[in-house]
């Protein structure tokens, strides 16, 4: 079983959250013996994106050949003026 502060693979994308499959995240809490799991995702810089709850099909460990890959972050979707500036 995954334990909190292990680091997970997020096994499929999670488009809200800005996730995608492949995503390493840290477990900071275990739900009901493993039902699911509380996650935080950050980036290298230690700037947290996401804190999602995840069921056990939605992640697995850090395999021992499991090799780190970076992407850059999409930009935020422009915000609309609403002020009818």
């Amino acid at each position: 079983m995954i334990k909190e502060h292990e680091c997970i693979i997020l096994t499929q994308d999670l488009p809200a959250g800005g996730l995608q499959a492949g995503d390493i995240g840290t477990v900071v809490h275990v739900h009901r013996g493993g039902a699911g799991y509380e996650v935080e995702f950050m980036t290298l810089a230690g700037e947290t994106l996401a804190v999602v709850t995840l069921l056990p099909t939605q992640l697995r460990p850090i395999a021992r050949r499991d090799v780190a890959h970076v992407r850059e972050l999409s930009p935020p979707p422009a915000c609309s003026d609403d002020q009818g500036a």
